[in-house]
């Protein structure tokens, strides 16, 4: 059976049995008519989540809502949260145990303990079962995106079939994706970008959500070229991956740093030793703030900001569509002179 049926059968299953399930695995919560009531899908105490008891119409037992935060979904999200599980097997697993229904056959293997999912501990466990990018399909990705970066770039790695869940339709998906670290100044993971990509090499998965972030993302960022412990005198900073790695592509020697979003941008920690900070911005005006408030901070720490404008959308639409020789051209006469040929592979 295939882990899209899989899961959709489970969840069917467990809808059948959706009140006993609530006492299991929601125990902080009570029967109030044809809901049962908790605080969240982690169990906590609370009044926010209904989970429905009964099928009605098309009103499926099983399914819940959190009216607190618009979370929504099945019993299988339930087993998954409140147990804090990552992996979808053992999800499926603890499902067919409480519903005593036989495992598919496999090798028997020695289970981890599970961790709280969308931990850094999660994302620690998930980058240390991935493998480095070279010859695999994330690294295709990243080429025909333009993006050559050196085979040392440890923030980077591949999983062959990374889990995904689609939010809307609750159908779970094995896909390979490219994992960046998030990691704070010391080099430790707090964090992970998970890129899906199309099994095909057509990009990007073909998902609603082909990208998504998980862990502590605050403050910290995907580094490319970072010496942990080490000063960074000059550096440049930027929301998103493929946008600070296209700089990294031509700027080899610069260490970047990718925020993952506009706010996460405006509350990054800058390393020790930072005297000169070039902030890779888009052209459209979304991350404006993002940009102002880390250059007020920076200036206010005595480092010296300047924004570097790409001549498109962002700067891998320039490496795309302009080449590396055409951006290294453009961002010379945006760099402080005396880094040009320290910093600029093409100068």
């Amino acid at each position: 059976m295939s882990s899209r049926g899989s899961a959709s059968e489970l969840a069917r299953r467990l809808g059948e049995h959706a009140e006993a399930v609530c006492r299991e695995y929601l125990c902080n919560g009570r029967r109030v008519g044809n809901y049962w009531i908790v605080g969240d899908v982690r169990n906590a105490r609370g009044r926010s989540m209904h989970v429905r008891l009964n099928t009605v119409g098309r009103k499926v037992a099983g399914r819940w809502v959190d009216e607190a935060t618009s979370e929504y979904g099945d019993l299988l999200d339930v087993i998954e949260h409140s147990c804090g599980l990552t992996d979808f097997r053992a999800i499926a697993d603890k499902a067919r145990r409480f519903l005593a229904m036989p495992r598919p056959q496999r090798a028997s293997a020695v289970r981890e303990p599970p961790v709280v999912r969308g931990s850094p501990d999660a994302a620690r466990r998930l980058f240390a079962m991935s493998k480095p990018v070279a010859g695999t399909l994330a690294e295709r990705y990243l080429a025909s995106r333009g993006i050559v970066l050196g085979r040392h770039e440890r923030a980077l790695r591949f999983h062959p079939g990374c889990y995904y869940r689609d939010l809307e339709s609750g159908e779970t998906h094995s896909l390979p994706a490219l994992i960046a670290a998030v990691t704070d100044l010391d080099g430790r993971v707090t964090g992970l970008q998970r890129t899906w990509l199309d099994p095909d090499g057509d990009g990007k998965a073909h998902v609603a959500d082909p990208r998504r972030s998980m862990g502590h993302i605050l403050s910290n960022g995907i580094w490319l070229g970072l010496d942990p412990g080490m000063p960074v005198p000059v550096m440049a900073a930027g929301e998103g991956l493929e946008t600070m790695a296209s700089l990294r592509t031509v700027m080899p020697a610069l260490p970047v740093v990718a925020a993952t979003s506009a706010n996460h941008l405006s509350g990054l920690m800058l390393p020790p030793g930072c005297e000169r900070l070039y902030i890779a911005a888009d052209a459209d005006a979304a991350g404006r703030h993002g940009i102002d408030r880390l250059g007020q901070r920076a200036g206010e720490a005595g480092i010296l900001t300047l924004v570097l404008r790409p001549q498109l959308g962002d700067f891998n639409d320039d490496l795309r569509s302009l080449g590396p020789h055409r951006l290294a051209a453009w961002l010379r006469d945006q760099l402080i002179l005396d880094e040009v040929s320290r910093h600029l592979w093409a100068a």
